[in-house]
């Protein structure tokens, strides 16, 4: 079989910024060609393995995916015939959904099989043609994900242990890297001052239990935009025309991502940048204290 040159990665910044928003490992990274269910055809992403996760970019230089796929629960991998010539062609056989990949040839298209299914199954897969450089890499990654496995399960069992205290709620539970305890004024003049670090801003709402988005768009001319997101029960609810409700923070982020073709994007204050502020960054990993001052 003939070697391929590798992809290039990502400059340092991009791949710093994507680790931070998918808190994943990174294990393998390429074009691809994707049909999900809703898709008339073919979407063309640049495309990255983070521990049994697919997410998909616009292209290599996107920061902020415009979808994901879990595929923990990969029923099985099929193999396609293709009438294109020098393509690999196969599907994801999910619960829920069969996902059809295309890949530009069919070096990457071993490659791509042999990592999803040593993620997913747990073992380096024998019907896969592979190099023995690339065979080495699989169990390498192997090893990464057993490792991240069993640290999951310890961190999920600790949480399970600990009881929250009184001041907050849930204290153990991260929040979008996109949320700065700041008001409605100092998101607006964030978003303003800094547009190439994101235009959309998770806040506190008026309240303790409450949240807020603001978002920057530029179409004749930039406009800010507010929308209200209410919790409730164990959900949140983001205050639309038509309300749509999602199990936590990170799904309501998701949900303008992708609701916008990845043209809003989370603002994440990079560590070499200034953008001028000084938000309380503390409230990223624990929910919110009582503040009558926050709009």
């Amino acid at each position: 079989m003939m070697a391929t040159k590798p992809p290039k990665p990502a400059p340092r910044r991009i791949f710093q910024e994507r680790l931070k928003i998918t808190a994943l490992p990174l294990y393998f990274e390429g074009f691809l060609l994707v049909k999900r269910s809703g898709y008339r055809e073919y979407e063309h992403y640049w495309t990255e393995l983070r521990g049994t996760t697919l997410f998909f970019y616009t292209d290599k230089k996107s920061t902020i995916y415009i979808d994901k796929l879990d595929i923990i629960d990969l029923t099985c991998l099929t193999e396609q015939n293709s009438t294109e010539k020098n393509c690999a062609k196969f599907a994801l056989v999910l619960p829920k959904e069969e996902v059809q990949l295309k890949t530009e040839n069919t070096e990457s298209g071993e490659e791509w099989r042999g990592f999803i299914l040593t993620v997913t199954e747990l073992s380096v897969p024998q019907n896969v043609s592979l190099l023995p450089g690339q065979v080495i890499k699989l169990h390498e990654v192997l090893e990464r994900e057993k490792k991240r496995r069993i640290e999951t399960e310890q961190s999920t069992s600790v949480e399970k242990e600990k009881e929250p205290t009184e001041d907050y709620v849930d204290v153990l539970n991260p929040m979008p890297a996109c949320f700065y305890t700041v008001s409605r004024k100092e998101a607006t003049e964030m978003l303003q001052k800094n547009p190439s670090l994101g235009n959309m801003i998770l806040r506190p709402g008026s309240d303790s239990r409450n949240y807020s988005i603001t978002i920057r768009q530029e179409i004749d001319m930039p406009r800010i935009k507010h929308y209200k997101v209410m919790s409730v029960g164990q959900n949140y609810t983001i205050e639309l025309e038509k309300p749509v409700t999602l199990p936590n923070l990170f799904s309501v982020i998701d949900y303008f991502v992708k609701e916008t073709r990845g043209n809003l994007r989370p603002f994440i204050c990079s560590t070499d940048e200034n953008t001028g502020q000084e938000p309380n960054m503390e409230g990223r990993s624990e929910k919110l204290k009582k503040n009558p001052h926050i709009a």
